[in-house]
């Protein structure tokens, strides 16, 4: 019996939300947070979740749906 391997490769364009000098590590924690939210609001309110936290955190900073504000001081690094 052969083996399928199905590669799913998750490479969205982050231009729209890395713009104003806003840093990917910045993004990196901030859709870390989010997903942790993601994820607390889902087990309190018993629900289960099929997509992961983390995709559906970076698709709603892709979206609009929140904005990255990063602190002045590190604006410009």
């Amino acid at each position: 019996m052969s083996e399928k391997r199905i590669e799913m490769k998750f490479n969205p364009d982050l231009s729209g939300v890395l713009k104003g000098h806003t840093s990917r590590y910045s993004l990196v924690i901030a859709t870390a947070k989010r997903a942790r939210e993601i994820s607390e609001e889902a087990d309190a309110a018993g629900e289960s979740i099929i997509e992961k936290p983390v995709s559906l955190a970076l698709n709603e900073f892709i979206n609009g749906d929140y904005v990255l504000v990063e602190p002045e001081e590190i604006r410009n690094i």
